[in-house]
């Protein structure tokens, strides 16, 4: 039997959520009926080299100046001719742009778009413009309940090609704990303290790092302590804001880490405190690890955080019930751990990388076999 031929399309691959899925599937996909390669933007770093070492050619078209730059799609349309994929699978605007254009012009079978952000600030030319992709696809996914609402009532995309698949992670390994002590001493974190962590590209407007620097500040626990593993362009004034604050021997900046595992590892609470988000992979991630996790009432975090059961939602840009939360966790050992575990199940029987790569195969199968293609 002739391989399945994938061709997804992506913006960055770097570290983030839409790439690390990606890296899922990968791993997970038969090779003996899949054949999958990327067009991406740009790509750099460890999910690039991961994916090279399982065989999945990763095509760098540039940085888009705007959706329909024809330079772009000319080198699409390329890879398109030669490979002659079967599916051509979408994610992120300029991703969903690829897809549709390999659909009328490259005459792709099949088209799915993926929508995997909460697009509150989105222009109404661009929601108009994705639910003029969306009348060529043959299906589009949604990550989160969340997501799905704003395509159906925003975009206006027809209930019959919408799909729900959650984004799904691989479950860590146990903690090293004499790696873990090691790390601690590296950062000058003590036994008796109470670590909050975060993860994530530093893009404050975003990701409300601030807020929990503004928490830790207003609590004023000595013991209580921030560590934030990312990088991004307002990383200086995150810590601007510390040496302000007099916040310097509470907070540990650790820039991006390849394998974030470790630091996850000394957290005692995670928080994402995001002002938008379309999923919240690292919640899940946190999960995964036995955190309780502390999530804004946004987006994706509102079905993924179970509050009261796995942690606690709060207001987005509130800095004060964020604090109010943190302290909560930190005066409570047994509600943390019980928190943890329960996230943990929650993760293992909604988040897992199998269960994600079920719901995406088996949608891939079903395409298939209304086209005729298998």
């Amino acid at each position: 039997m002739k391989k399945i031929r994938l061709l997804h399309c992506i913006e960055t691959i770097s570290s983030g959520g839409v790439e690390r899925v990606r890296l899922t599937y990968a791993n997970q996909m038969d090779k003996e009926i899949y054949e999958l390669k990327i067009v991406c933007t740009q790509a750099k770093g460890k999910i690039l080299s991961e994916l090279n070492r399982l065989g999945v050619e990763v095509i760098s078209i540039g940085t888009f100046a705007h959706p329909m730059e024809v330079r772009k799609y000319r080198v699409l349309l390329k890879v398109i001719r030669e490979f002659r994929p079967h599916i051509i699978h979408g994610a992120v605007f300029e991703g969903n742009s690829m897809a549709f254009v390999g659909k009328v012009i490259g005459r792709v079978p099949i088209a799915i778009l993926e929508e995997t952000s909460d697009p509150i600030t989105r222009s109404k030319r661009a929601n108009r413009l994705l639910s003029f992709y969306s009348r060529f696809a043959e299906a589009v996914i949604g990550i989160s309940p969340a997501v799905m609402d704003y395509l159906i009532k925003l975009v206006n995309v027809k209930a019959s090609k919408l799909t729900l698949i959650p984004n799904g992670l691989d479950i860590p390994g146990k903690a090293d704990l004499e790696a873990s002590k090691l790390l601690k001493d590296k950062l000058g974190i003590n036994d008796d303290d109470v670590v909050v962590g975060a993860v994530g590209r530093v893009y404050n407007r975003v990701k409300g790092f601030s807020d929990i620097i503004d928490a830790l500040h207003f609590l004023n626990i000595p013991t209580l302590k921030f560590l934030l593993v990312g990088n991004g362009p307002d990383l200086e004034m995150l810590k601007a804001t510390v040496r302000k604050l007099g916040l310097e021997a509470r907070v540990h900046f650790v820039g991006y880490q390849e394998d974030p595992n470790p630091f996850y590892s000394i957290m005692d609470i995670f928080c994402v405190p995001s002002h938008q988000e379309g999923f919240g992979l690292v919640a899940v991630e946190a999960m995964l690890h036995r955190l309780p996790v502390i999530g804004s009432r946004v987006g994706g975090l509102k079905d993924i955080v179970v509050d009261g059961v796995s942690g606690f939602l709060v207001p987005p840009a509130c800095f004060q019930e964020l604090a109010s939360k943190m302290k909560v966790l930190f005066e409570s050992p047994e509600l943390r751990k019980e928190f943890g575990e329960n996230g943990y199940k929650i993760g293992i029987e909604n988040y897992s990388s199998d269960l994600y790569f079920k719901n995406l195969d088996d949608l891939y199968q079903r395409l298939l076999r209304e086209k005729g293609i298998i």
